[in-house]
């Protein structure tokens, strides 16, 4: 995928349509972000925050979430080619800045638009990769290296110690990203504190020894 961010680039190629039709939303902390019918009828792009995705069993309540949208993401691809309700919940985990869309605007340039596809098309490709990638940790690995996965996956590029997205997270939110309960969450977080792994502070998880977070993930 591009490096250029997706709203430049619909503005350079769409930009009367974003003037014609964008229309700026801000929600905050903990707000629920449109329901699954609303969103059959609009599709939006992240500029600022971060947005929980997920689904829960309405018999005993578990959550699953299934992606975390931050600046650059798009919401949502299924709808958008399958024009049936998509059954998630989105729940915005900061102060959220999005720029929505009318979805049939956005099928349109599905079909005008080359620019607009280049930006599209990997990014499907990527959702469908990290879907997939989700399902085989739940089925082949044990919450231990599920966790050891999705720090590393999330390690800032910028400063090894730290963590994007995920580091704030409450124990609850991030047991629901590899498919667990709170419970075994900190079990498993303690015994990494306790090999050196990471460290917790002020709520936020931190990498102590990155060789060592190496050496423990699954090999894949």
């Amino acid at each position: 995928m591009s490096n250029e961010s997706p709203i430049k680039i619909i503005q350079t190629s769409l930009h009367q349509d974003v003037e014609k039709y964008g229309k700026l939303q801000l929600f905050s902390k903990g707000e629920n972000i449109y329901s699954p019918e609303e969103m059959r009828q609009k599709f939006f792009f992240v500029l600022e925050g971060r947005i929980k995705v997920s689904q829960v069993n309405l018999e005993d309540g578990k959550e699953q979430i299934l992606k975390i949208l931050t600046t650059g993401d798009m919401y949502d691809v299924v709808t958008l080619l399958d024009r049936k309700i998509h059954d998630n919940l989105l729940y915005a985990i900061d102060s959220v800045k999005i720029i929505v869309f009318p979805i049939d605007i956005v099928r349109e340039w599905m079909y005008k638009d080359p620019n607009f596809n280049r930006l599209l098309f990997p990014y499907i490709a990527k959702q469908f990769r990290d879907m997939e990638e989700l399902a085989l940790d739940l089925s082949f690995y044990d919450t231990s290296k599920r966790l050891l996965k999705l720090i590393s996956k999330h390690i800032d590029n910028q400063n090894p110690t730290k963590l994007n997205l995920i580091h704030d997270l409450p124990h609850e939110e991030i047991a629901s990203l590899i498919g667990t309960v709170r419970k075994v969450l900190n079990r498993h977080i303690q015994k990494l504190k306790q090999d050196g792994i990471i460290d917790v502070k002020r709520k936020n998880i931190e990498i102590k020894d990155t060789q060592k977070l190496i050496e423990n993930l699954p090999i894949f």
